[in-house]
């Protein structure tokens, strides 16, 4: 149900496997920015990088599940015999 609602709402798998690369290298850019831009030094660092690239692998998650919802729904008996489905 919640990925038909993501789905209804407009998002795309390709746009959830974009996140999740864009979390990938987010998570890059956010420990070297706290290295250089905090006193509190690489353990601070590492903790903002393990936070933003925990996302990586939800956003992945999420486009799997889109793409499978996305799949599912262009293969439906109608489009495959071109009669309507018997109930």
């Amino acid at each position: 149900m919640f990925v038909r609602k993501l789905h209804e709402a407009g998002l795309t798998s390709e746009q959830a496997y974009t996140a999740g690369f864009v979390s990938i290298g987010l998570s890059v850019a956010s420990w070297v920015v706290s290295v250089k831009a905090e006193a509190r030094g690489i353990a601070r660092a590492d903790r903002w990088g393990i936070f933003v690239g925990e996302w990586a692998p939800t956003f992945f998650a999420l486009g799997l599940a889109l793409h499978t919802y996305e799949r599912d729904a262009l293969i439906t008996p109608e489009k495959i015999t071109g009669e309507p489905a018997r109930a």
